[in-house]
Order: structure tokens, then C-alpha cells, then sequence
């Protein structure tokens, strides 16, 4: 068994002909919200995962393996719950009503300009039901929000800072 201990974020720094020739993994939100799994590369080879406690993998990250062999993640698609806004009854304020109600019973959930994702659960898909808005199950990639002070705290790359600057005078 292969084991790997160290994870790039989304690859950072890695040259695309790097990422390219790497072998990959695919896997599904249960295992990549986990820190320590077992899983089997496009090479066929195990793998033994160990990240530091509370470690989120995501899409696109790379794994680091002992022998200096990369591994990319990629996120397996999975039963989700695709949710809209109703086309004919609502509007697209209601798909923030929907987050709203999901964030408050803290439920993962992939934030996208023009959908929700969430996994299925019949209880919140009634719920969403009642709120009148449109609720599919899609085989797809969950990529859930990691919370707002994680370090993965939304999924997609956008090269700026967040942070407080300072500006001496």
C-alpha cells in the first residue's frame, strides 16, 4: 500500500504537464470529507490516505504519495438533489430562502449561481417541495461549501486576497 500524507490545494504550484501525467482518484464526498481512507488510483495501485485531522479533499486536489508520486482527486459523482427556483411560481430570490433554511439546519450544501446541491434526504426535499421550488435527483460531483472559516471555504479559484491590508501613512 501506497501511502500519502500531504495534500496541494487545487494543485498550487504544480506545472500543468505535472497534473496531466499524474495518475487520479476518484471519489465521493463521504470519503473526501474524511482524513484518513483507503482508495485505489487510476494506476491500480492502494492507497493509504493520512491528512491532518479535519483535512477537507476537494476536486482537484493533488495527493502527495511516500515514493514523490502525485495523484489527482477527482470528485466521483454522486446522488445528489439539484434545486431551483420554480420557473412559473417563484422567483430567484427564493433559491436564497431555500440556503437560508438548508444553512440553518446545517446541511452541506454546494452553492451554485443557479442551483443548490444537497444529498438526498426526503424529509428536505419536501421542504424545499413546500417552499415551491424544484427539486431533482442528478448523478453528479458534490463539492458542499466548507464553512466560512475553513480553508476551503468555497470550491472555485479566483487569485485574490480576502484578507485586512494595511496602508502605512
Amino acid at each position: 500500500m501506497l501511502h500519502c500524507s500531504k495534500l496541494i490545494s487545487g494543485g498550487h504550484g504544480l506545472a500543468n504537464a505535472l497534473l496531466k501525467r499524474a495518475h487520479t482518484v476518484e471519489l465521493d464526498w463521504d470519503v473526501r470529507q474524511k482524513s484518513r481512507f483507503d482508495a485505489t488510483d487510476s494506476a491500480g495501485r492502494a492507497l493509504g490516505v493520512f491528512l491532518a485531522r479535519g483535512t477537507l479533499v476537494r476536486g482537484g486536489d493533488v495527493l502527495v504519495a511516500e515514493d514523490g508520486s502525485l495523484i489527482r482527486v477527482l470528485a466521483a459523482p454522486q446522488a445528489v438533489l439539484r434545486i431551483t427556483a420554480c420557473s412559473e411560481h417563484g422567483s430567484p430570490f427564493d433559491l436564497t430562502r431555500a440556503a437560508y433554511h438548508l444553512g440553518n439546519r446545517h446541511v452541506p450544501i454546494e452553492l451554485q449561481p443557479d442551483h443548490l446541491k444537497i444529498e438526498p434526504d426526503h424529509v428536505l426535499a419536501d421542504m424545499l417541495h413546500a417552499m415551491h421550488m424544484t427539486v431533482v435527483t442528478v448523478h453528479e460531483a458534490f463539492e458542499p461549501e466548507g464553512g466560512a472559516y475553513s480553508s476551503h471555504a468555497h470550491a472555485h479559484p479566483h487569485g485574490h486576497e480576502h484578507g485586512t491590508h494595511s496602508h502605512e501613512h
